[in-house]
């Protein structure tokens, strides 16, 4: 009997260096905690930063199993708005969203970055956050210079991991899911990527190591650098 884990499994794909890589933005690349002096600024704690962005994430998700996820940009607004207890101003809550495009980067990113260029594997951002928010932050942050291009998941109405969204970016960027990387600290988003037929990456400075309920990771490692090392580091 077929399980309904097992219902939509595909073929795991090889330990192979990928031949394209795809880098999850918000945690991955750009410092999200960074928002707390957005909440602050508005009177509200530096730590709901953590409560808002996950609610966001959730909601997304949810919305996304429910048919279709609106606009990144609106889910973040409504959780924000229940996060902060319904009593922000729409100015503020707009101060605090505009923070998205200002993330500083995270130090281990561009040395990851450098490492894929030095290589020739093209390299893409991939998110289901606003492309035109991840551009400007990826500008200010120095990385965009690395970048082939940045891709959204928003312009299929879904947020991560559904294998669709997987299947979407490929085709933008051209390469076949199995010769395709994903680099991320989100375990549920490797584990997406790895049963759409990807080869992930998982560095687990967010979480701390592999979750046990996750496909595992082709390879992984606390750094993303060091990720990106032994991702290059699979046979050809």
């Amino acid at each position: 009997m077929t399980t309904s884990s097992e219902a939509g499994r595909r073929p795991r794909a090889a330990d192979r260096r990928p031949r394209v890589v795809l880098f999850d933005v918000f945690e991955t690349m750009l410092q999200v905690d960074a928002l707390g002096a957005r909440f602050v600024d508005v009177g509200r704690p530096a730590h709901e930063w953590e409560l808002f962005f996950t609610r966001t994430l959730r909601d997304g998700m949810a919305l996304t199993l429910a048919g279709a996820a609106p606009p990144f940009g609106e889910v973040a607004r409504a959780a924000l708005r229940t996060t902060t207890g319904h009593t922000l101003s729409d100015e503020a809550l707009d101060h605090v969203l505009a923070g998205f495009a200002h993330l500083p980067p995270h130090p281990d990113v561009e040395p990851a970055l450098v490492a894929l260029a030095h290589a020739r594997v093209p390299t893409y951002a991939f998110t289901h956050g606003s492309a035109k928010t991840a551009c400007d932050a990826l500008d200010r942050a120095g990385l965009r210079t690395y970048l082939r291009g940045v891709h959204s998941a928003e312009a299929i109405g879904s947020f991560k991991p559904p294998a669709r969204v997987y299947d979407w970016v490929c085709g933008q960027v051209d390469s076949p899911l199995d010769r395709t990387g994903l680099v991320a600290v989100h375990s549920w988003d490797v584990h997406g990527a790895v049963r759409a037929g990807l080869v992930g990456a998982l560095a687990t400075r967010l979480e701390g190591r592999v979750p046990a309920v996750v496909e595992p990771p082709h390879v992984s490692a606390t750094r993303v650098d060091t990720a990106v090392e032994r991702l290059l580091a699979l046979p050809a």
